[in-house]
């Protein structure tokens, strides 16, 4: 059984909304992140993968995008407890509010960051950078 997890690729002009993980999150602790999380049973739904991302932004960072979700990749991984993750991304656009850190446990710092500021960071996975390029590429076209 997979752990199912979404995370937002929000840009707002020519930055993308960037998390510093909580040192107390089990995967990734204190690495730069996509803001994102698991998606929770609901039994019969639909969109909840979209519903999942827009909640988890206002949980973790205060802030909402506008509509237009869009698929980027997904990817699986392993977590350090081995949970075994299916992870997928959406390219957002920013709508309203002002990021913080609203949910400390989640999130140690907030930014607002160029893509080449992403790739040239020591804490910015290669996970990271590969979704921020992606989305890089569909918002040029």
């Amino acid at each position: 059984m997979f752990v199912v997890n979404v995370e937002a690729a929000v840009f707002r002009k020519d930055k993308w909304l960037i998390i510093k993980r909580s040192m107390k999150e089990e995967h990734a602790g204190g690495l730069l992140s996509l803001v994102g999380g698991t998606v929770e049973k609901e039994g019969n739904s639909k969109d909840i993968l979209e519903r999942t991302v827009k909640r988890e932004l206002f949980e973790e960072v205060g802030v909402i995008v506008k509509e237009n979700i869009i698929f980027i990749r997904n990817t699986s991984f392993v977590s350090d407890k081995g949970n075994e993750v299916i992870d997928i991304v959406f390219l957002c656009e920013f709508d309203e509010g002002e990021p913080f850190t609203k949910s400390p446990d989640e999130v140690d710092a907030v930014y607002w960051m160029t893509a080449n500021e992403i790739y040239d960071h020591s804490m910015a996975p290669i996970w990271l950078k590969e979704s921020i390029q992606v989305a890089e590429t569909l918002l040029s076209k």
